[in-house]
Parts: structure tokens; C-alpha cells; sequence
């Protein structure tokens, strides 16, 4: 299999036709021209960069913009303060200089000096302090999901064109060369017309632990961790992180690592809308835990194209997903465990990384075209220049795309938490008729039998097929409930503006 870099892609003779080569070519030499932007940029303007939430992946935050010469990491925010003191220890350590630290994120916007705000809060965080930070002048980076409900996210796109700020979405893929060449490959016909797309999150994830009352760590201000959300008493071990599975701050593991996927499979189809309908099922399976999201799930979303994005998340053991397995060897097989299968009249594209994909023939055998290029520099090195050209047009991944992607798995959510619990055969009759429904249903049952969970005496959760319009909101049966749920009751004063006070 041959593995193309960057710069051979420019020289590749191995994609079907001449339009194609053009392509992947063309990707190659966009990567090639921004990297050398980049290194002409005007180091001794320095850009200087707030950091918002610097536990997890607030950390590769510190690094991507840390490690750039044009940057500088001017202040820190967190509510844990034992977590930020460490942040910038490590930094001082590095670098010389401690940085500013702040509590509270607004009196951090409040600096003038500040050019550059990073968010890498939990998900009910993330809008509003996107928000704030356009507010007060600041141009954002912020991560995925950009939301933690539909409304909320166009609000942060409508923000960003208001005060022409320039708003970056952390799916980092999006700037990696052998991804954007895959897509341009995708885009120009190399696998014929596709259809579907199917996004897997599968990604094993153990209990976490007892529901309880637990104290919060003394190193926290609960209050603004909390921030857009009730105050509640602290129901499972550990605060940090897993917040994932709770509703009031996370989106499951589909809007978690899910968001990565869904973005890909949602850039593929070419589709920039929410679809025409959605359908969701699944449960916590396997233990009985603190969690409230679903651990295995599928949701179908059919967009007025005629095209399909199927998703699914697996938090059980599970192995990849293969368009053709091989028992005799399986090593052989091209599949993904997190990542993207597009159906196409001609062939298949396997997208098993952050960074390319793998182009197979009508048998699922590989063509030998294979697209492998990127790194996270590539991500913040794009939004920089974007920040320097100020125009949004020339981000990987605009807060437009951010929103629809992440809207997409809010909307998966909203039809799951809809849903009542339903039989096997029930949900058969369901989508009946619908052959790619039902052998999606089939994997599903077998996934829950090799991890010794009886789908036929499983309650499983199936929600209510939702009808989706242009602006973004439900309509025909069970609209009134649904619609409900694209926003959440704020607490004051976190409270997400409405467009005419943006």
C-alpha cells in the first residue's frame, strides 16, 4: 500500500483519473502555502492567548499555542485551583514567566491585551464563554462540541459574524493534509456517488462508578463550574471528566469523541444543513453506574439530498467495523474502530484516523490509493492565519461547520431522550422496509450478545423519528417536546443572549 505524504501527493500518479490527481494536489499545495505563511508570519507580534479551562485538553491548548513563536500564553482560567497553579508552574517552568490566573473568565475578557481566547471547558460551558469572549473583542478557539444544545451554537455563529471575530472549532482533523486530501478524492467522484456515510465511535468505557453524594474537591468554586447549570449536588466520583455522561454538562460519548466523526462523515456527504429527519436508540448498557448518557447507540439522520449519516457509539468491547472482514485473516481487513466508512457506487473510503483515510474497491480490497498527513499544529496553525488575514473564509473549520456537526449529535440526543422502551420486534415494524436500518439493528443486537447483554430481555430506549426544518427546529409529532429540548432553562446570570442581544 502505497502512503502518501504531502509533498508526494503532489507528484502522485496513483488516483483514477486526471481531475482526481488535480485534487489531492491541490489540497497538498493549500497545506504547502499556509505552512510557509505561517513560517513568514511576523514573530515579533505576538499574539496574546488566554486559555480557558486548563485540565485535559486545555493542556494541549497550552502547547499548541505555547510551542508557536507568535504566541504567548498570557493567562490562564480555571475553577479548580490546584489545577490551574499546576498549569502554570509548568509554564513558568518552561518559559520563564508565570502567567496571569483567573477564576472567573470574565474578568480574564476584560483585559484588553488579550488577543486570542482557548476554550477547553466541559460542553455546558462551551457557547456561552465563546460568547463572552467575541464580546469583549477577542477572537476564539474553542473546542468540540462548540455546544452543549442546537440553539445555543447558531448563537455563537451569529456572534462571531456580528463582531467579525474569527471562531476556530477544535476538529483539528479538518486541517490535516491527508484529510483534506481524502476529501477532495471523496468530493471529485474517486469512489463514485456516495449515499451514506457511517460514522463509529467505538471506544470503550468502563463504569464510573456508584450514583452517590459525593463532596466536591475544596480546590473548586462549584458555583461557576456550574456556571449555565443547576447547582446539583455532586452524584459521581470523580467531577472532572466525567461530567461527559451527565446531561446537564456533557453530550455522551457521540457528542465526545462521536463530534470528531460526525464532522468527517458530515464533510464527506457535502451536506451543510441539519438533514430532514432523525431517529435515535439505545441505553446504558452492561452496569449500573452515576452515568445517565447512553453507552451504546445508533442514530439516522437522512438529509432532502437522499443521503444518510448513520452513527454509531459503542462503549462496550467491541471490535472494528470492516465493510469486508477477512475470518481467515483478519489482519488483512480495513476497518475502524473511531472513524468513517463512505459507501460509494464504485468503492469505499475508510477513514480509521484523525489523519487520512484508505480507499477500497467494490470487494472492500485495497486500491493502493491512501491518504496519511497531519498533526495538531496544523489546526492552530491555521486559525492563526486566519486570525492575521481576519477573514473566517480561510479557516478549516469555521464555528459554522462547528455547529452543524456538533447540532447533528445534539439532535441524535434530543430523539434518545425522547424515546420509550421498546422490544426487538417492535422495533423491527419500526423500520420495516428500511434494509441498512434493520443490518444496522442485526450488528447492534449481536454487539450486546458478545458483551452477555439479552436484547430480548433488555429494556431498550427508541426514540421518535423527528421531523427537522431549514431553521433548525422540529416539526410534526412530538415537535412541542423536542423543541424543548434545542435550549435549556440558564441560570441566571450565565444566561446564553438571544440573537438581538448578541
Amino acid at each position: 500500500m502505497t502512503h502518501f505524504s504531502r509533498r508526494e501527493l503532489l507528484q502522485s500518479s496513483l488516483l483514477a483519473t486526471a481531475a482526481l490527481t488535480l485534487a489531492g494536489s491541490s489540497s497538498a499545495r493549500a497545506a504547502d502555502e499556509e505552512a510557509k505563511k505561517d513560517e513568514t508570519a511576523n514573530k515579533s507580534d505576538k499574539l496574546r492567548v488566554a486559555v480557558v479551562g486548563v485540565r485535559g485538553r486545555g493542556g494541549s491548548h497550552i502547547g499548541g499555542f505555547g510551542s508557536r513563536e507568535d504566541c504567548e500564553i498570557a493567562a490562564l482560567v480555571d475553577v479548580d485551583e490546584t489545577v490551574i497553579n499546576n498549569r502554570a508552574d509548568e509554564i513558568e517552568k518552561a518559559t520563564g514567566k508565570r502567567p496571569t490566573l483567573f477564576t472567573d473568565m470574565r474578568k480574564c475578557f476584560e483585559d484588553k491585551s488579550i488577543d486570542i481566547v482557548s476554550i477547553a471547558t466541559p460542553n455546558h460551558w462551551h457557547s456561552l464563554a465563546a460568547i463572552w469572549a467575541i464580546q469583549a473583542g477577542k477572537d476564539v478557539y474553542v473546542e468540540k462540541p462548540v455546544s452543549h444544545n442546537v440553539s445555543e451554537g447558531r448563537r455563537v455563529v451569529e456572534a462571531a459574524r456580528k463582531h467579525q471575530k474569527i471562531v476556530q472549532t477544535g476538529t483539528q482533523s479538518r486541517s490535516n493534509p491527508g484529510m483534506r486530501a481524502a476529501m477532495a478524492y471523496l468530493h471529485k467522484g474517486g469512489i463514485g456517488e456516495v449515499k451514506l456515510a457511517r460514522g463509529l465511535c467505538y471506544k470503550s468505557r468502563g463504569s464510573i462508578g456508584p450514583k452517590g453524594n459525593y463532596d466536591v474537591p475544596a480546590s473548586v468554586d462549584y458555583d461557576l463550574w456550574s456556571g449555565p447549570a443547576e447547582v446539583k449536588p455532586l452524584s459521581r466520583k470523580s467531577l472532572h471528566y466525567d461530567w461527559h455522561w451527565m446531561w446537564d454538562y456533557g453530550n455522551g460519548d457521540l457528542g465526545n469523541q462521536g463530534i470528531h466523526q460526525m464532522d468527517l462523515a458530515r464533510w464527506g456527504l457535502g451536506e451543510m444543513n441539519l438533514g430532514e429527519s432523525v431517529v435515535s436508540y439505545g441505553g446504558r448498557f452492561g452496569y449500573e453506574d452515576a452515568g445517565e448518557t447512553a453507552n451504546t447507540q445508533v442514530s439516522i439522520h437522512q438529509f432532502g439530498s437522499g443521503k444518510r449519516l448513520v452513527f454509531e457509539v459503542r462503549g462496550l468491547k467491541t471490535e472494528k467495523f470492516t465493510v469486508y472482514p477477512n475470518p481467515q485473516d483478519p489482519e488483512k481487513s480495513v476497518g475502524a474502530g473511531v472513524g468513517v466508512i463512505f459507501y460509494g457506487s464504485e468503492g469505499y473510503m475508510v477513514v480509521p484516523s484523525y489523519s487520512g483515510g484508505v480507499v477500497l474497491d467494490k470487494q472492500g480490497q485495497p486500491t493502493g490509493v491512501d491518504f496519511n498527513d497531519g498533526s495538531d499544529k496544523n489546526h492552530f496553525a491555521n486559525f492563526i492565519n486566519a486570525v492575521r488575514s481576519r477573514k473566517h473564509q480561510d479557516l478549516n473549520a469555521d464555528i459554522l461547520d462547528g455547529h452543524l456537526s456538533s447540532a447533528l449529535c445534539h439532535l441524535g440526543n434530543v430523539s434518545y431522550r425522547l424515546g420509550a422502551s421498546a422490544n426487538v420486534p417492535e422495533m423491527v415494524k419500526k423500520f420495516d422496509g428500511d434494509a441498512e436500518a434493520l443490518e444496522t439493528l442485526d450488528r447492534f443486537q449481536q454487539h450486546l450478545r458478545d458483551n452477555k447483554v439479552d436484547p430480548g430481555t433488555t429494556k431498550i430506549t427508541v426514540g421518535p423519528k423527528l421531523s427537522v426544518t431549514k431553521n433548525e427546529e422540529f416539526t410534526g409529532d412530538r415537535a412541542a417536546e423536542a423543541n424543548k429540548m434545542l435550549t435549556r432553562e440558564y441560570r441566571a446570570p450565565y444566561i446564553v443572549p438571544k440573537t438581538e442581544d448578541l
